[in-house]
């Protein structure tokens, strides 16, 4: 019975249950070039487990525990370098703005 199962999967069974489609398929990604770029760069998990390959086999009841890392800025985590350099830049301008206002009155 079990061999029948086995016997009728084909390639694109398997191809469905590679990370890099589920991750695309869930919308986490515009495509699923990109979705390989979110995981090899460990912006993706499963479950609590940060998976880093494109090709990991994904369980069905491990499915829904697909998500951003917690560490990852697209999961609330640190902010990236771009954007910590422009909020670096708002707080000093905000900072310069006070001090020249108090010197001008």
């Amino acid at each position: 019975m079990k061999l029948d199962y086995v016997l009728a999967l084909k390639v694109e069974d398997f191809l469905e249950r590679r990370l890099q489609t589920c991750v695309y398929k869930l919308g986490l990604a515009k495509s699923i070039h990109h979705a390989r770029v979110l995981i090899r760069q460990r912006h993706i998990r499963v479950g609590k487990q940060i998976v880093n390959v494109p090709s990991f086999i994904v369980r069905l009841d491990s499915q829904k525990h697909i998500d951003f890392a917690l560490t990852s800025p697209f999961g609330g985590g640190r902010p990236g370098r771009v954007r910590r350099k422009k909020a670096k830049a708002a707080e000093k301008k905000d900072e310069g703005g006070d001090e020249g206002e108090e010197e001008e009155e």
